[in-house]
């Protein structure tokens, strides 16, 4: 993992447009324009290639216009794989799993693990709010299910690669949310041979209408500034719901789903003291545990929110703790 960090963002108002921060403009449709230029990388789906990981996109859903990137570690063990389906960070509003810091990271992780990740390529709010994100995740899920239920028409990489038995949900920042909303909706469904073992959400997204002390203390975060917070929560909720919807707040979502949540599998949460979500995400590991899900979780005091994108210490402390989670629960699986 030794490529080129991004630059963090200059912020140090707390009386800050939260349009012109995140480099969006609301357009009189509804629609985003987004102008904040973040580099793209291409799939790489053959050798020779630089990254620790070949990948390609593949079409999921024609009519919502989704996609997934698959990472195939570069050269494979001959063992096979777990799954990882992959939903990356952004607020719901910004970036694609060709974002560099993204790829970068699948590609990555994917090496080390070693695993197969599929990083889903979710409709974006606010064109598409809440649960559209949801249901894309679900979509990939039943394609994944496709994959293990008929060899001979699966992907080559999937066929001859992954052992469908060991799945893992895996997202940042609003990934996590979307991971963990995926998971929940999971439950009601027979994927079978399809078996989600884990769920692996970093700085999972959650908040709520009263401010957690974290946010309080972090109002003018470099990273989630408080009005810029509000704003992507404005912008990914359905029409009209405040940040007590159970898509946000996760005391909310336990008193919509109550006793599911202890259905879950094991979770790991990743998140640190510096980040103004911190509070929600403790909230969150709380209530998890308290349901009777299995939960790994690891809060240090130093770090901020997403702070594995700008610092390679910490990129390689999360995937060493993701790579233990996945291989405590896939040697499990294989007792």
């Amino acid at each position: 993992m030794s490529e080129p960090r991004t630059p963090l963002p200059s912020f140090s108002s707390s009386a800050m447009d939260p349009f012109d921060f995140l480099k969006i403009k609301l357009n009189p449709d509804g629609s985003l324009t987004r102008n904040y230029v973040v580099p793209t990388v291409p799939p790489s789906p053959t050798p020779p290639t630089s990254q620790p990981s070949l990948s390609l996109d593949i079409p999921l859903n024609a009519a919502a216009n989704t996609s997934l990137r698959l990472f195939l570690p570069h050269p494979p063990p001959a063992q096979k794989l777990p799954f990882i389906l992959y939903f990356h960070g952004g607020g719901f509003i910004l970036y694609h799993p060709s974002s560099a810091i993204f790829h970068q990271s699948c590609s990555s992780l994917a090496a080390s693990l070693p695993a197969v990740i599929a990083s889903l390529d979710y409709r974006l709010s606010p064109e598409h709010r809440l649960p559209a994100a949801y249901d894309d995740a679900h979509d990939a899920l039943l394609w994944a299910q496709s994959q293990a239920r008929d060899p001979a028409q699966a992907h080559p990489w999937l066929r001859d690669h992954v052992d469908f038995s060991k799945c893992f949900l895996m997202g940042s920042s609003a990934g996590g949310n979307i991971a963990y909303f995926a998971a929940l909706r999971a439950l009601d469904h027979d994927l079978s041979p399809l078996k989600i073992l884990g769920i692996v959400m970093n700085v999972p997204y959650f908040s709520g209408s009263q401010r957690s002390d974290s946010e309080l203390r972090l109002v003018n975060d470099h990273i989630v500034p408080l009005p810029a917070n509000d704003l992507m929560w404005s912008l990914s909720l359905p029409e009209g719901a405040d940040r007590d919807h159970v898509y946000c707040n996760p005391t909310t979502a336990e008193a919509v789903h109550g006793d599911k949540i202890g259905r879950l599998p094991a979770c790991f949460i990743n998140g640190y003291g510096g980040d103004p979500l911190v509070d929600k995400q403790k909230e969150l590991a709380k209530i998890l545990e308290t349901r009777g899900v299995r939960v790994q979780k690891r809060f240090v005091e130093d770090g901020y929110h997403a702070v594995e994108i700008f610092d390679e210490a910490k990129a390689l402390a999360l995937a060493q703790n993701i790579k233990n989670f996945v291989l405590s629960l896939t040697s499990q699986s294989s007792i």
